[in-house]
């Protein structure tokens, strides 16, 4: 791993204004699902406050909607004498909220089914980022000419084509170690979750559909990667570069270490002996780890890729079996290389790696004798080590969740052979751990021979449970019931817990640990001590690594989006490390403890780097989440995080009026509504609402069954026409003006309940509108632009005026000539317009409403 940004935001600086409270409430800042445990936790200096109840307010109106004396304490945790969690777990309804607890106050969050959509997607720009060879973020290609063969008997120095994959973290190495686990996590968030992902970059990472879901573009990727990495089965490596990479922060387009051959790096040779050009050298015993997670993502790749590139997958099942075999004939670990420093992957354990290889390999091949082998490294490796440990070499158990356990967990595992052995003198070795001698021994006896079919599931099973139960064991006492140990990589601990508890529970139906799961899904978003996302950007409004230890953003300010960073550490951990040093004034100072530290500073490399295995590990979790919620409407189109389009893919049509100071069309357009049977939505100001004139048309239009939203009170120009990031309005002028508009419809029994979408005015807005309506439990729609439907406010005098002829003609254009016509269109016109337009639109309205309904469109409302 490596070093390295900044520049704070005014939500950064609001987070650092918390900092000097006595008391904060820590949310998940991503929001809830409605009916998911929903659990805060309020933290304090004070050590004589108590905490008896707390009440939920709706953030657009400030109200008391609900209250609760679900109260729980759990004394002193970290830089705090006092804890509790407040558990809103029974109130259900959608919307955007706060918490107030005493005279504290939790920021603004949602609860709502979607509150996860598009999140696993999300994760691939980190991915996107990271690639070497072409590099799509920077639209310029890196590290092309590598490299130069090294530790082979006869190939030494001898050039090799390994260009592409990934680089690890913020340094510019490249592990098959860390790149085929991220590839089998993310072909296995697709196996388990195919509908979740979309589909809006090609397989070079351009922002060009190529009718294949992006996070298979992304595994293809990796997967190319691997195969030049494992070019035939005598041939195995193991990674690109060392850490004198580490000499200095650059792109990875500007790359000046010189390894000796110019702009060729050194492709480390699988020996399966120890390795390490400098001082230092690894413990490696042999190929079994390597090889292992060669054939499990060879294997899980040629079947989920399958549908989308046939030659391809025949070749990499084929590689496959050639690499479990090289992993069968070497056993043991084959650690990455260090060079400078004394630190690198150490990792201990291999039969988690042929586990999972061989369940990947008998599937491909759909050959059970492999299913034997599977169950015999399986029981061999027993329960994931480091849970329930407070201490790990770094990355000694790796990956750091055991798939091949869940997939044996399954009640339909085939009936197998048991008899099948490793050949002699194949034991589970290790030079550091106790186990070994203990995987051995199972190995050894295989108990596995003398359980009934049926019940072999079971014993994996409890495998699962028993590493479940330690961490809950470890952190049922603390207010986060967080019981991950805090060393380096602690958030990657994380999503391998949240992946096995979601696993564990699938096959077994047993919800013991969702409460557990909940707190450690909300550490990630913000729902720990910091009060902090630990994914770059995620969300977007809320407090997240702003500076983290990337080149790209402390250099060049890019934000690398989706990136999970490292996590928080012992501060005994923190102090021991080398090459540390603050940017600037710690602004979590007062929330660090020897329990754990965190800093959002790009010097801290220990704790603030975003790691590409860590990132790609959370795919599935996270697109199980979405799948909970409910499938998203992947059809949708979203600009600056508002709706724009509905599903592209049904003949469906949103006609949409909007009214501020004119209502001459209102009555023509209902009974044209009326005589089609039409739902629409309409969306008016508060000034509109608050008109008594227009008090009939109102009740009328809701009488009729049609939607009524806001659409601001006073019809803001929320951002400049020229610079549409630039905002025109503060956040407080905003939330005064829309809780004014909400107002003014409650006289009407519109509650934001149920009304829910929101239209800005003059449909002009920027992401952080969308932000702030989203933190509201709003959701921001605009018109779908193409067909200047919305100009029938324009008078003759106006350089853009439109005749209604002209826009009823381009309306009929727009459906005839694009290939999808007006599918999912939000198409809007004005309720009203200024008297100087004496052509309105309104009168046209019955006649496009024909036209589209003989050419198969349905009329649909929010």
């Amino acid at each position: 791993m490596k070093l390295r940004s900044l520049f704070l935001s005014a939500l950064v600086l609001s987070t650092i204004d918390l900092v000097v409270a006595q008391t904060v409430i820590r949310i998940n800042q991503l929001g809830y699902l409605p009916r998911s445990t929903k659990v805060a936790v309020l933290l304090s200096k004070d050590e004589k406050l108590s905490v008896q109840s707390f009440a939920l307010h709706d953030a657009l109106t400030d109200e008391v909607v609900w209250k609760s004396k679900q109260v729980k304490a759990y004394g002193g945790y970290g830089a705090f004498s006092q804890s509790y969690r407040l558990d809103l777990s029974s109130f259900h309804h959608d919307g955007g909220y706060y918490i107030k607890a005493n005279d504290a106050r939790s920021p603004n969050f949602r609860i709502a089914d979607d509150v996860y959509a598009g999140a696993a997607d999300f994760l691939l720009n980190y991915m996107r980022q990271q690639r070497s060879g072409f590099n799509p973020f920077l639209s310029d290609s890196c590290h092309t000419r590598d490299g130069y063969i090294i530790y082979h008997p006869t190939l030494d120095s001898t050039h090799i084509d390994v260009s592409g994959g990934w680089h690890d973290a913020s340094d510019y190495l490249q592990y098959v170690t860390t790149s085929a686990n991220a590839v089998f996590q993310m072909l296995f968030a697709y196996q388990q979750n195919p509908k979740v992902f979309g589909d809006r970059y090609d397989a070079a990472g351009r922002l060009i559909p190529n009718s294949i879901p992006d996070i298979l573009d992304e595994a293809k990727w990796g997967l190319d990667w691997l195969v030049k990495m494992n070019p035939s089965k005598d041939l195995m490596f193991n990674q690109v570069a060392d850490d004198r990479d580490h000499l200095g922060f650059r792109l990875p387009t500007q790359d000046t270490v010189n390894y000796g051959r110019g702009k060729e790096r050194p492709v480390y040779f699988a020996t399966g002996q120890p390795q390490g050009i400098g001082k230092y050298k690894n413990r490696s015993t042999g190929l079994a780890s390597t090889a292992g997670k060669f054939a499990s993502a060879f294997a899980l790749g040629s079947q989920v890729l399958r549908p989308f590139s046939t030659e391809f997958s025949k070749l990499i099942k084929k590689k496959s079996k050639d690499a479990f075999e090289i992993g069968v004939a070497h056993p043991g670990v084959c650690q990455t290389a260090q060079c400078r420093a004394p630190y690198f992957y150490e990792e201990d354990n291999w039969l988690d790696d042929m586990e999972l290889a061989a369940v990947q390999v008998a599937s491909a091949f759909d050959d059970t004798t492999y299913l034997a082998y599977a169950i015999h490294f399986g029981n061999g490796e027993g329960g994931s080590p480091w849970m329930g440990a407070d201490t790990a070499h770094h990355y000694q158990w790796y990956p750091f969740v055991n798939l091949g356990h869940y997939f044996l967990a399954a009640d339909d595992l085939p009936s197998v052979s048991l008899n099948a052995r490793l050949p002699d003198g194949q034991e589970a070795k290790s030079r550091r751990d106790k186990r070994s001698e203990e995987s051995s021994q199972r190995l050894d006896s295989s108990p596995l021979k003398n359980v009934a079919q049926n019940d072999k599931p079971k014993v994996f099973r409890d495998f699962m449970r028993e590493g479940l139960e330690k961490l809950y064991d470890k952190g049922k006492l603390n207010p986060f019931l967080f019981g991950i140990p805090f060393i380096w990589c602690s958030n990657n601990y994380v999503a391998a817990a949240l992946t096995q508890i979601r696993l564990y529970e699938q096959v077994t139906r047993d919800t013991s640990y969702r409460e557990m799961e909940a707190s450690l899904r909300d550490w990630l978003f913000g729902c720990n001590p910091w009060g902090t996302s630990m994914i770059v950007g995620l969300p977007k409004s809320g407090v997240s690594p702003k500076d983290p230890h990337s080149a790209f953003t402390h250099l060049y300010g890019y934000e690398i989006n989706g990136g999970l960073v490292d996590g928080p550490v012992r501060g005994s951990i923190f102090n021991s490390l080398k090459g540390i040093h603050l940017s600037k004034p710690d602004a979590f100072s007062e929330f660090q403890s020897d329990v754990a530290v965190y800093h959002d500073d790009w010097g801290d490399y220990s704790t603030n780097e975003p790691t590409m295995d860590g990132t790609a590990s959370l795919t599935y979790y996270l697109s199980s989440l979405e799948v909970e919620g409910g499938l998203p409407k992947r059809n949708h189109e979203v600009v600056l995080g508002g709706i724009t389009r509905m599903d592209t893919t049904e003949k469906e049509n949103y006609l949409v009026f909007t009214g501020h100071e004119f209502a001459d069309g209102g009555e023509t357009i209902r009974r044209t509504l009326k005589k089609h049977n039409i739902k629409a939505s309409l969306f008016f100001t508060g000034d509109f609402y608050r008109n008594k004139n227009f008090a009939p048309l109102i009740k009328s239009l809701m009488n009729d069954g049609h939607y009524l939203g806001g659409h601001s009170d006073k019809h803001l120009l929320y951002a400049s026409w020229e610079k549409r990031d630039s905002l025109l309005v503060t956040r407080d002028s905003f939330l005064i003006d829309i809780r004014a508009n909400y107002e003014a419809m409650k006289k009407f029994g519109l509650a934001r309940q149920s009304a829910r979408y929101y239209l800005p005015p003059y449909e002009w807005y920027n992401q952080a509108v969308s932000e702030w309506c989203n933190e509201l439990g709003l959701t921001l729609v605009n018109f779908t632009p193409g067909t200047s439907s919305n100009a029938d406010y324009t008078t003759p005098d106006m350089a853009n005026y439109l005749s209604s002829d002209s826009i009823y003609q381009r309306i009929l254009r727009y459906e005839s000539t694009h290939a999808n016509g007006l599918n999912g269109f939000i198409l809007l016109t004005h309720v009203g317009t200024s008297p100087m337009r004496t052509d309105r639109f309104y009168r046209k309205l019955e006649g496009l409403v024909a036209v589209l309904k003989k050419r198969g469109y349905r009329f649909r409302s929010f």
